[in-house]
């Protein structure tokens, strides 16, 4: 997919920072931002940041997709409407010329039948159909609630890690500042020394790797707010400004009330149910279609040929089903409903499966997470500007000062991948038991 480039963080595409601006030099350069399309991205006005809430909200209502699902259960409304009707009545008309003769005469004249007949169907088999038609509305519903639950969902999931790796870009802009003025001071102290020099390539080839890090950030960055637009039926480059909120802490409820909720709320469960009520139903109708549909109606002939003949009656049809009973309908039926059974058998096993999974994860990221102190980042960071301010004074090796700096960024990166982690468990939890959400109001 092409797109012009994003601009972080002049252009409105960006989270707030709660670090260094990405203003840095090092960093617009190591992310690999150009020019292109800047006059046409800042002649637009502005975006207002959004929360990751309005952010849900407004995809909800403007993805493209969803016109899809809503589609499909108006095409199940309009087939409930038809199954709720009864067949139309037909008329039969027969013209022609009739001639008769007795002995030396003869006669000629006009000949008709007229035929009103309404189909009549057995009893309970209207009501069948629209059962039928009411389990395709209920699963055209199910699957838009699905995907609404998915949708909300996986715009939290890109909200996040977008602020996450605007992050760890952000601290990558703080560590490579931190070298290039090291790296001057380095210079100065014995602009002809051998050993300062060679101290000066070491610390700039330790800034090939930040620049490496930095653009493996932008990149997700891009891809998170190509994504989102997509999502929200705009353009790949429109502007997006989200608003930084704190990541959430998953409350981690207990495996049997999470196996029990999902065992009534589960999408794929209630679909398979739908569907296995729906078979149930086909076979139902299968049973009372082996008794025939007869038609019965009024009847009305005339001939004029000599004297006028009328007659006047009923006229009954019925089908034979001599050749074809209806049984292997019903046979049929009977095999798509044990498929039905098994495939609803199958989901529930794989969704506990799942939910056991996702919980033994979740529990074991959330550990992780609540192992590390509150404030792991922020003396990471005071940690790596003591060690910068320190090697300056010469009281650290410059083994100890890279070492520090890249412990920084792998702590840094570590942390917000296992903040991310824990939230993708817990929004796939909240998806397989099913919960509430603004996605399916």
């Amino acid at each position: 997919m092409g797109f012009s480039p994003f601009l972080f963080p002049n252009s409105a595409c960006s989270m707030t920072p709660s670090k260094p601006s990405i203003r840095s030099p090092f960093l617009r350069k190591a992310l690999g931002i150009t020019l292109i399309g800047i006059s046409a991205i800042q002649a637009e006005p502005a975006p207002i940041p959004l929360t990751i809430e309005n952010l849900v909200m407004q995809t909800l209502a403007r993805n493209p997709e969803i016109k899809l699902y809503e589609a499909e259960i108006a095409v199940a409304k309009a087939g409930r409407s038809t199954a709720g009707k009864f067949a139309n009545p037909q008329l039969d008309l027969d013209l022609g010329h009739k001639r008769s003769s007795s002995g030396d005469a003869k006669a000629e004249g006009i000949a008709y039948s007229v035929t009103l007949a309404q189909p009549i169907e057995w009893r309970g088999r209207l009501g069948l159909r629209k059962a039928i038609a009411d389990r395709d509305i209920a699963l055209a519903e199910l699957g838009l609630k699905r995907f609404r639950s998915y949708l909300a969902a996986r715009v939290k999931v890109l909200a996040y890690a977008l602020a996450t790796q605007q992050e760890n870009a952000a601290t990558a802009a703080e560590v490579a500042d931190r070298f290039t003025a090291v790296r001057d001071v380095i210079v100065q102290r014995e602009p002809g020394g051998v050993a300062p020099m060679l101290e000066a390539k070491i610390i700039e080839a330790a800034e090939v790797t930040i620049q490496r890090k930095a653009g493996e950030a932008a990149v997700e960055m891009q891809k998170a707010l190509l994504e989102l637009n997509q999502l929200m039926g705009r353009r790949a480059d429109s502007p997006l400004e989200v608003r930084r909120t704190e990541f959430p802490s998953p409350k981690i409820p207990a495996l049997t009330a999470l196996l029990n909720k999902a065992a009534a709320n589960n999408y794929d469960l209630r679909v398979r149910r739908a569907e296995l009520e729906q078979q149930g139903l086909k076979v139902s109708l299968a049973e009372n279609e082996r008794y025939p549909t007869f038609t019965v109606g009024p009847n009305v002939s005339q001939e004029r040929a000599g004297d006028r003949e009328t007659v006047i009656g009923l006229s009954l049809s019925v089908p034979l089903p001599l050749w074809d009973n209806g049984r292997a309908a019903v046979d049929t039926g009977l095999a798509r409903r044990m498929q039905a059974e098994a495939s609803l058998q199958a989901s529930m096993r794989e969704v506990e499966r799942e939910i056991t999974e996702s919980w033994l994860l979740l529990g074991t990221q959330q550990k992780r997470l609540d192992s590390w102190k509150a404030d792991a980042l922020t003396s990471f960071a005071d940690a790596a500007k003591l060690a910068d301010r320190h090697y300056r004074l010469g009281a650290v090796p410059l083994s100890t000062y890279l070492e520090m700096q890249d412990k920084y960024l792998e702590a840094t990166e570590a942390i917000n991948a296992t903040r991310l982690d824990v939230l993708r468990a817990s929004l796939e939890l909240e998806q397989l038991v099913g919960s509430s959400s603004p996605a399916n109001k």
